[in-house]
């Protein structure tokens, strides 16, 4: 469900963004959603990263290779 919100800014900010959204071929409502969606979504790449991390806890790292074993091809 849609909730309907009231933001403030400056009528040449608007005015600005509003130019720059049509030349994207967007609206300024659409480009606000995709912000908060990201913005909401900022600490979950925390969670998904230490989940993935869990995940490989199996993966144990070998033994330190030498720098000719590294570049060997």
């Amino acid at each position: 469900m849609l909730k309907n919100i009231t933001l403030s800014a400056e009528d040449v900010l608007i005015h600005k963004a509003r130019k720059r959204a049509a030349a994207n071929q967007t609206t300024l409502n659409t480009l606000f959603r995709k912000w908060l969606e990201q913005y909401a979504g900022h600490g979950a790449s925390t969670s998904d990263f230490e989940q993935l991390m869990g995940s490989l806890s199996y993966a144990k790292p070998g033994k330190k290779l030498s720098r000719e074993e590294m570049n060997g091809r």
